[in-house]
């Protein structure tokens, strides 16, 4: 079978001294007449190097692990394997957070709790060490106390509104589908003035959020739950506390879109596998960010209800 690969179109492969080292480039270059043995022997030769050289491209290519190198596979395979870490612990925590239910008691918070403060203090040991060495532990880490979270906060939402747990779930699937699929067909990237109008509105939305979280806490459950947005004012006949949620939603969206070109730069840049751990983790925190507010959002549109 011939070799058809392009880059034997090369000059290299056609000059006229490589053909005459090349084994058995006295006859191809017309040098003389050779013996039959000769021949025969060249032609041998021939065939094992060119058998040789369809066994290299036949192959496949060097991937993360040959490599040691970051890719966009690699680092899928990598979120996807985190996702499964938490989607395991979530489970923990719901069947946890269920168990002490009945008659006369609620839900156990104790998953919640833990979940929340554990990933919230693993995160910022991963965010400030990273920049030194990247420990997976540590990933693995944040990822089973985010399932605790997930799985306890999901299961009480879904005791006082049944169903809402699905509903929370198809939509943040929709709404990271619709972004990948928007940034891979190259519809939608992230630029400079869009990120710096992202960071202010950031810094706005975390003080918003921990004056509105003081205000959950001191606020018995049923009346004022989600703090000011619970507050029973309207725009166009909208919750304020839902018109908030879904620029929080936009917000957790474009965080989305500099996930993607932050793994597509450290892809190019040939950054070390292991920073694929990284793009991992920065996904699942979008990710679960972006759970949480549209859980929210539908608890207040069905306690409105």
């Amino acid at each position: 079978m011939a070799l058809n690969n392009p880059a034997f179109n090369n000059p290299a492969f056609q000059d006229e001294k490589a053909v005459r080292s090349y084994p058995g480039g006295a006859q191809a270059a017309g040098l003389g007449a050779p013996t039959q043995a000769a021949t025969t022997s060249h032609m041998a030769t021939d065939a094992a190097a060119q058998a040789q050289l369809e066994g290299m491209y036949a192959a496949p290519a060097a991937g993360a692990v040959e490599t040691d190198r970051m890719t966009v596979e690699d680092t899928v395979w990598k979120t996807v394997g985190l996702f499964a870490i938490l989607l395991v612990t979530a489970a923990v925590g719901w069947v946890w957070t269920m168990s002490t239910v009945s008659p006369t008691t609620g839900p156990n918070i104790l998953p919640w709790i833990i979940g929340m403060i554990g990933g919230f203090v693993l995160s910022l040991v991963v965010i400030f060490t990273s920049r030194k060495k990247i420990r997976p532990g540590l990933i693995f880490g944040y990822a089973a106390f985010e399932g605790l979270f997930v799985g306890g906060i999901s299961a009480f939402f879904e005791m006082i509104w049944p169903g809402i747990v699905l509903q929370a779930t198809l939509a943040t699937l929709a709404v990271v589908g619709v972004t990948l699929a928007l940034f891979a067909s190259g519809k939608v990237r992230a630029s400079k003035r869009a990120t710096k109008v992202f960071m202010v509105a950031m810094i706005g939305y975390l003080v918003f959020s921990l004056i509105n979280l003081g205000l959950m806490f001191f606020t018995p459950v049923g009346d004022n739950a989600f703090g000011l947005l619970s507050e029973p004012s309207f725009l166009f006949g909208i919750p304020w506390g839902v018109l908030i949620g879904i620029f929080v939603v936009i917000m957790a969206a474009y965080s989305l879109v500099l996930d993607f070109d932050s793994i597509q730069r450290g892809v190019r840049n040939g950054a070390p596998r292991q920073y694929g751990w990284l793009g991992g983790f920065g996904i699942m925190v979008t990710v679960v960010w972006l759970y949480i507010e549209i859980l929210r959002i539908l608890a207040i549109l069905r306690g409105s209800n």
